[in-house]
């Protein structure tokens, strides 16, 4: 199939797209890599009106520290200069290790970093790891902006809290802690494809190796990336024994999850292997935060 007429706009300024989609309201939608929007327009499941192409606004694509040692990405930097900055390696492998996980090379070349995330795909891995990293976005419109914490972000599948003469312009990613471990881990049909189940956890380790701090996040088992409580609240101030772990990853999976059944896989599969992925992840990435991060 192929997509419903639509205008087209191709900025060449921020400002120029801020008033471009002030303009076009609820007409209006952002274009960014275009490796998820065109494949919806062209099934005709997303119809809009107008397209404002922010890939003539090259003031939105960068990678570049923070004074407070994280690090703050444009919008429209490319998934594939994100896996491969020297920047993003030092300080965010995480970053690495999922980024290798999405489609494949070609697609990473011209898909975006805020653009992924902007499109909210509930089993997309960006949209779960801005979620888990508490990633803070910044949110653009005509003359003003607002910042909004990853964890609040997405609202719903396919949905944010950016209104339609808004857009994602920053995300900045605030430095870890010494003693930080991550670990993702993914089960898909074949490479490239879209996870069955997901999990990626973040762990800070004090210096008796007791937990200090644990995130976790669990993939394409929900209407939108869930960000586990249960690990936390048994982790936190305990050894991260096998034990411990083994009971986040029962709980999560009976009290935290809510899998669908559909092509990929079955509501009871996606429960037990997201069982084997939380034990699977906490156990990696605690013992990364032994070996210093």
């Amino acid at each position: 199939m192929k997509p419903v007429n639509f205008d087209y706009y191709a900025p060449s300024s921020v400002d120029e797209a801020l008033d471009t989609l002030a303009e076009l309201g609820y007409d209006g939608k952002v274009l960014a890599g275009g490796q998820s929007l065109i494949a919806a327009m062209n099934f005709r499941m997303a119809r809009p009106s107008a397209l404002v192409d922010l890939n003539n606004v090259p003031e939105l694509s960068y990678v570049k520290p923070t004074e407070d040692g994280g690090l703050a990405i444009g919008t429209m930097t490319r998934v594939f200069d994100v896996e491969h900055s020297a920047e993003v390696i030092k300080r965010f492998p995480l970053l690495i290790e999922v980024s290798k996980y999405i489609a494949h090379p070609q697609i990473r070349r011209r898909g975006t970093f805020g653009g992924a995330i902007a499109h909210a795909d509930p089993a997309g891995q960006l949209p779960s790891i801005s979620v888990l990293m508490n990633m803070q976005a910044l949110i653009k419109s005509k003359g003003e902006e607002r910042w909004v914490d990853g964890q609040d972000l997405i609202i719903g599948p396919f949905m944010t809290v950016i209104e339609p003469h808004e857009m994602l312009a920053e995300l900045v990613l605030k430095p870890w802690p010494a003693r930080t471990g991550s670990n993702y881990v993914q089960v898909s049909r074949q490479s490239g494809g879209y996870a069955q189940s997901a999990v990626a956890s973040i762990v800070t380790l004090d210096e008796n190796e007791r937990c200090k701090d644990a995130r976790m996040v669990l993939m394409s088992v929900g209407e939108v990336p869930i960000l586990s409580q249960k690990a936390g609240e048994i982790l936190v101030g305990n050894a991260p024994t096998r034990e411990a772990i083994e009971e986040v990853a029962e709980l999560a999976v009976t009290t935290e999850i809510d899998p669908a059944t559909d092509l990929h896989a079955t509501a009871d599969y996606r429960r037990s292997i997201t069982r084997v992925l939380v034990v699977r992840s906490l156990t990696e990435a605690v013992e990364r935060a032994k070996r210093g991060g």
